[in-house]
């Protein structure tokens, strides 16, 4: 427990589930946009963030500017997070994705873990004027196409339903071109499910960053000063190391920041992230053409892997297909048989994950 206040560091699982989802709308695994994964467009600070914002890297700039309500906050992307993995979950079974994006607010307040009371749609209506507001000025690359323009982070959201008593039912969203050109493109990374549970903006924040730079490899490192620019955060560099230094101290504690375990190097004045396992360690190959698999197939998956994340076990099989053919293999003639196989194999290998 944190000496603070006595708290766990990860927020309490208030809807557990052996598959995260538990309706077909759930069935998605979360997902996060890398675009945004790599810059600090969303503010990680807890009050009303007013400042506008640059960020420039290697030829690429990002302007993000606030409108009256702040800037779109790390707990408002969990928006954006949902509508990506329902997305992606409908192209992962054959279907067309759609730029607009329709779902119940109540599905959404128990996906990402908070509370479904009148404060929970209270904090999703802000959130959705947040994201509407927030204005983008950029040259990001998505979908093979470099974007210099200034957009919403969403283009619009509206209301489609509402209980008798005016609470929020069913909200019909408008993605931005550029995040829905990332998710057309797959530019999109599975987050693990303890996600919407770590309590602090900034451990969430770098999180995201390690899961876009750290991926699958074994560990990675950075300097804090570089960790500190992708942070987004305002506060000096002094304050900043202590901040990320208590992370890691309670991290060896509880180990509560998923996949990857979280190291400050006083030494160095580096921190180093290190995979935990869960994910799959691979060096970076060249992507080969794999077919979609058949919606079917992910039901037969979890039967031949019970407890495992069939689309994570999905990745790891695309990526282990890869290898393969790399290596001078072949494709597989029957991705749905050689997927199955995979699935079965990691079990008899693993168990129950």
């Amino acid at each position: 427990m944190t000496k603070k206040d006595g708290r766990q560091p990860l927020l309490p699982d208030r809807y557990p589930t052996p598959d995260f989802f538990v309706c077909d709308i759930f069935d998605a695994v979360p997902k996060g946009d890398m675009a945004s994964m790599e810059h600090p467009i969303f503010s990680i600070s807890t009050k009303p963030d007013l400042t506008p914002r640059e960020y420039e890297k290697n030829g690429v700039f990002v302007q993000v500017k606030p409108s009256s309500d702040g800037l779109a906050t790390i707990h408002d992307r969990d928006v954006l997070i949902y509508c990506i993995s329902q997305l992606m979950a409908g192209m992962n079974q054959g279907e067309e994705p759609s730029q607009l994006v329709r779902f119940r607010a109540h599905d959404f307040l128990k996906a990402t873990n908070r509370v479904t009371s009148g404060m929970g749609y209270a904090g999703l209506k802000a959130s959705l004027e947040r994201l509407s507001g927030t204005r983008i000025s950029t040259n990001i690359t998505t979908g093979g196409q470099e974007i210099f323009e200034t957009f919403g982070i969403i283009e619009r959201a509206r209301v489609v339903r509402e209980t008798r008593d005016g609470r929020m039912q069913e909200i019909e969203i408008k993605l931005s071109d550029w995040v829905f050109n990332a998710i057309r493109s797959k530019e999109v990374l599975t987050l693990h499910r303890d996600y919407f549970r770590l309590r602090k903006p900034l451990e969430r924040r770098i999180y995201e960053i390690a899961r876009k730079h750290c991926g699958s490899k074994s560990d990675w490192k950075i300097r804090l000063d570089t960790l500190h620019e992708k942070t987004g955060s305002k506060s000096s560099i002094r304050e900043f190391r202590r901040l990320v230094t208590a992370i890691a101290d309670q991290d060896a504690n509880h180990q509560h920041i998923p996949d990857y375990a979280v190291i400050y190097d006083d030494n160095e004045d580096m921190v180093k992230f290190i995979n935990r396992g869960g994910l799959c360690r691979t060096n970076d190959v060249i992507a080969v053409p794999l077919p979609a698999l058949d919606g079917d197939v992910y039901e037969l998956a979890r039967a031949l892997a019970p407890g495992w994340d069939v689309y994570v076990l999905e990745q790891e099989w695309r990526n282990w297909s890869a290898r393969i053919v790399n290596d001078g293999g072949s494709l597989p003639q029957n991705a749905e048989k050689a997927f199955l196989g995979f699935c079965r194999k990691r079990f008899a290998e693993k168990g129950s994950c």
